[in-house]
């Protein structure tokens, strides 16, 4: 009846004889006069009055296309949450992107993108992020962090979900971990399913994929496999290794997450996801082994605790002990998917483990990987809240050197210390430091870097982050190792085209006297490792000047 009416509506303003005829049509109308002129201009009419009027599964108009609204991503500086944010880039999408240090995203993001400085344990902070956004991406966990992780995911999510239902917010995109919730799940798989609670509580409609273990160059699985299997050829296996599990390829997970953008309103529910191989951990490790021509051997020790693995794998592979003893607590239950919804209601069919480890192999061959689990900032463990603190008279150690070369020249070992280039002297002392900070339950030197010859800011240098940095100029390092204070490392370069000033500055701002006794009991050590690194970086300078000298001119 609306299609007749309106229809009559359109046809009204021609002839009687049309009006007629179109209002003893039933859901069309018949065209009994005009020309042919008059026809082909009422057909688009015609068109778009029935296609707004009649919807059905399939109908295209019934989902509207995600270039036409803003859409929130948190936790892009994390893993999945990096890659996903470049791959929304590329699509053009309007995006704004939460962030606890928007400092360290915005070189990493494309100038579209808007960042808003917010902590989704921030209730008051969520507002300015959430406003005016149609659909918000929600990959916040805190498995990283020490402490009651469980409390602190539990506050975000009802933070979140408070405040995206009070602006407006139409759905919510959430990854979740995948688990039988009839069983008596992990501390972290239970959190993860609590989240997807919470968030659904709040009355916005929320799409939540649960996955199992996510294989792809940098991903904290991948880099665990990886170290296991080229660092122990004989190795003793405790019982979770033959856990049956079903990973996804880190591409795969993108794909779902791009599609979820695009499917109705309706459709949002729990879709579990996994690649298309139900392996365990040893087989994973068996096909990794495989692809790199190298041989293992596993002698399985049932007695091997989570507590006692966790401390193994923080000896052998980069992942932290804290780290380690969560995931195992996960991995001992089996992550396999019981509903496959998610095959009928995207067209993805997800690789098996032997494509998603050929994959992640080759982007890790690359220079860099496009996103690192150890890059995010909750990797580091909390950050640490300075508000109200008093702090001691900053303490300085600062050097300088004079180089007879412009500070282009001197900046370049200057931006690739760290990492595989070490620290450019007494590089054992600075592991000896970095194997200490894992006692504690710091970071180490584990992360490495990202790239091995540029830096941007956010990026991670072993236990350092870079605060800022201005190419042949400065660079600002700050401390993520457990300190009782806060510190930087600091390095100026002045000059011109005939001789440059380096200086370098260690800068410390002690809490109370334990941070004093600190400083003064490791300011022996100073003249050996500041000084020898000040000295190392002039002349691997020098060397690479005098190798660019000596190569032959271009024809």
């Amino acid at each position: 009846m609306h299609a007749s009416a309106r229809t009559g509506g359109v046809l009204g303003r021609f002839a009687p004889a049309w009006r007629v005829a179109a209002s003893r049509s039933t859901g069309s109308f018949q065209l009994q006069y005009g020309s042919f002129s008059a026809i082909i201009h009422l057909l688009p009419f015609t068109i778009l009055s029935t296609r707004s009027l009649v919807k059905s599964k399939s109908d295209p108009v019934e989902v509207e296309r995600p270039d036409d609204f803003l859409i929130l991503v948190t936790g892009a500086t994390g893993y999945v949450g990096g890659r996903l944010l470049h791959s929304l880039e590329s699509q053009g999408l309007h995006l704004r992107c939460l962030a606890r240090r928007p400092e360290f995203l915005r070189p990493r993001i494309a100038p579209s993108t808007e960042v808003v400085a917010g902590d989704v344990l921030d209730r008051k902070s969520l507002d300015p992020a959430l406003r005016g956004v149609r659909v918000a991406y929600y990959l916040v966990h805190s498995m990283g962090a020490t402490g009651s992780f469980e409390d602190n995911d539990r506050r975000a999510a009802h933070n979140f979900a408070e405040a995206a239902k009070e602006a407006g917010v139409e759905r919510i995109i959430y990854l979740g971990g995948l688990g039988d919730d009839r069983q008596d799940l992990s501390p972290h798989l239970r959190s993860r399913q609590e989240v997807g609670q919470i968030l659904r509580g709040s009355g916005v409609p929320v799409l939540e994929f649960r996955a199992s273990i996510v294989i792809g160059s940098g991903s904290l699985s991948f880099d665990m496999i990886r170290s296991l299997v080229e660092r122990l050829p004989i190795m003793t296996t405790p019982k979770w290794v033959s856990m049956p599990a079903q990973p996804i390829a880190i591409g795969d997970l993108i794909a779902y997450l791009n599609a979820a953008l695009r499917l109705p309103v309706s459709q949002y529910r729990i879709y579990e996801i996994g690649g298309a191989d139900v392996v365990s951990y040893a087989d994973i490790m068996r096909a990794y082994a495989r692809s790199r021509g190298l041989r293992i051997r596993m002698i399985p020790v049932p007695v091997l605790t989570p507590f006692v693995s966790s401390l193994w794998l923080g000896l052998v592979t980069p992942l932290y002990a804290r780290i380690g003893r969560k995931l195992i607590q996960s991995i001992v239950h089996s992550t396999i998917v019981r509903d496959d919804a998610a095959l009928t209601a995207f067209d993805i069919r997800p690789m098996g483990i032997e494509e998603a480890l050929r994959q992640a192999v080759t982007n890790e061959e690359r220079p860099f990987a496009a996103t690192r689990w150890s890059d995010a900032l909750s990797s580091s463990g909390d950050m640490p809240s300075w508000d109200g603190v008093r702090f001691r008279k900053r303490l300085v150690d600062s050097r300088t050197a004079q180089v007879a070369r412009p500070p282009a020249v001197v900046f370049r070992p200057i931006e690739r210390i760290g990492g595989q280039t070490g620290w450019y002297a007494w590089n054992w002392l600075w592991h000896v430091r970095g194997f200490l900070d894992l006692l504690v339950g710091g970071v180490g030197m584990r992360r490495g870097r990202l790239s091995p010859d540029t830096l941007r800011v956010g990026d991670t240098i072993d236990f350092w982050r870079v605060e800022s940095i201005e190419p042949n100029r400065r660079l600002r390092l700050v401390a993520e190792m457990k300190l009782p204070g806060r510190a930087w490392l600091q390095f100026d370069v002045d000059g011109d085209d005939a001789s440059a000033t380096v200086r370098q500055t260690a800068i410390f701002d002690p809490v109370g006297l334990f941070g004093l006794i600190y400083w003064y009991a490791i300011s022996p050590l100073h003249g050996l490792v500041f000084g020898g690194m000040l000295r190392g970086i002039v002349d691997a300078g020098l060397r690479d000047d005098a190798r660019v000298r000596d190569r032959p001119a271009a024809a």
